[in-house]
């Protein structure tokens, strides 16, 4: 069977539908599993050897989506969020099932429509994603392995990157960014304040990450860290030559972001902020990995402050079990 699974959003978003790609092609290797992802997404999806075939939504008009689609002769589709445009494409596509949450006005364009109330938040995203699977399967296995992503060439990568940037010790990096990804973090000024207590550790080697678009925070670190002894890493690879570097980090700290899905999906340990609202939460948006830390930033200021001293004390803590 050939079947296309749509997430063709954010990085993020798009890591907890992996999940759900993996239970598809094993609950039957002979199942053809076809991903349609955004751009920013497509090394990542090729990489995946549960996935198939990639079909890069570059936001065509809707006949061209269709014909992509077409091609790919689908069976069956799972779309795990949807938009009228994917929604239109797919029935224009003539797939003879397609599934997908009972939301939105785009629900009219599918035959077999299954109620959720996501915003009621009774389990995370990636098992939201799962659940639809069994409208197709209902036998399937839900199960998946933690680490789920693995990387040809990681160790290579990683050793090249200790060797450019002097990296001897365990590595506990900070990533202050966010792209508007996320609902809460904390300020940079804070991250600076986390770093430094890090720092202090001597038996780890502390690194902040930024992504390609973030030269501005990559310069407020310079000036702000100048003569400590602190990695400053600009990704600018793909993101699975990013995800090579998490696999074999110690601590990922963040917030809710693209970034720390990657490093919990590669089986990194992470520290991770959150808004203190119910949709925004980590009972919504953990990461499908195994050794995850959730803080949620209150909205209020006295809230705030009191969860920034619980998590230096926390981080604290933990990075003394790490040196």
């Amino acid at each position: 069977m050939n079947i296309l699974v749509v997430r063709n959003d954010k990085l993020g978003d798009f890591i907890t539908a992996l999940p759900t790609l993996y239970v598809l092609k094993h609950h039957n290797p002979s199942n053809r599993i076809i991903a349609l992802v955004a751009p920013l997404n497509r090394t990542l999806a090729e990489s995946c050897d549960f996935i198939d075939e990639v079909i890069v939504d570059s936001g065509d008009d809707i006949l061209e989506l269709a014909f992509k689609i077409k091609q790919a002769q689908i069976d069956a589709s799972i779309t795990l969020f949807s938009n009228t445009r994917v929604a239109l494409a797919q029935w224009i596509a003539r797939i003879p099932l397609r599934i997908a949450p009972a939301t939105k006005i785009a629900q009219i364009f599918y035959n077999r429509r299954i109620t959720q109330r996501r915003s009621e938040v009774k389990m995370a995203e990636f098992e939201y994603n799962l659940e639809l699977t069994k409208a197709l399967f209902s036998d399937i296995s839900l199960d998946f392995p933690k680490p789920l992503l693995h990387f040809e060439g990681a160790e290579k990568a990683y050793s090249e990157f200790c060797a450019e940037y002097g990296v001897t010790k365990p590595v506990v990096a900070f990533h202050p960014g966010f792209g508007g990804s996320s609902d809460a973090n904390w300020t940079f000024k804070e991250y600076i304040e986390l770093v430094r207590i890090a720092e202090a550790e001597s038996n780890i080697d502390v690194v902040m990450t930024f992504g390609p678009d973030e030269e501005k925070l990559y310069n407020e670190a310079k000036n702000a860290l100048g003569g400590s002894r602190v990695v400053l890493y600009r990704s600018v690879g793909s993101v699975v030559d990013f995800a090579k570097l998490l696999s074999s980090f110690k601590l990922f700290i963040s917030t809710s972001t693209g970034t720390y899905h990657l490093a919990s999906a590669v089986g990194c340990e992470t520290f991770t902020f959150f808004a203190d609202t119910r949709f925004a939460s980590a009972l919504r948006w953990k990461s499908i990995g195994e050794v995850q830390h959730h803080f949620m930033i209150p909205l209020n200021p006295q809230g705030r402050t009191e969860m920034f001293e619980r998590v230096k004390k926390e981080l604290k803590n933990r990075l003394s079990l790490l040196s």
